[in-house]
């Protein structure tokens, strides 16, 4: 997989959802369409739930990462 230019990074770990979708969308709000945004969180649930409600609010998601015991990186690509 070729490496992706992340252009701003939320780091949301503690949080719960719906917390993690709602913060996630409106980092992605004040960002410019093609823009990556990198949000790692540590709630297992949000690994599913953010990329389900990214892509069904029209994003793209990248990848889900784990990258480590309960620690999970998305990559979201702001479409609209």
């Amino acid at each position: 997989m070729q490496e992706v230019r992340v252009d701003q990074e939320l780091d949301i770990r503690g949080e719960v959802c719906p917390f993690t979708f709602v913060k996630s969308k409106l980092v992605l709000e004040d960002m410019k369409e093609g823009e990556v945004l990198k949000v790692i969180i540590d709630y297992p649930p949000s690994a599913e739930n953010v990329p389900k409600s990214m892509r069904e609010e029209g994003q793209e998601v990248i990848a889900v990462n784990k990258v480590g015991d309960r620690l999970w990186e998305i990559l979201i690509r702001k479409r609209r």
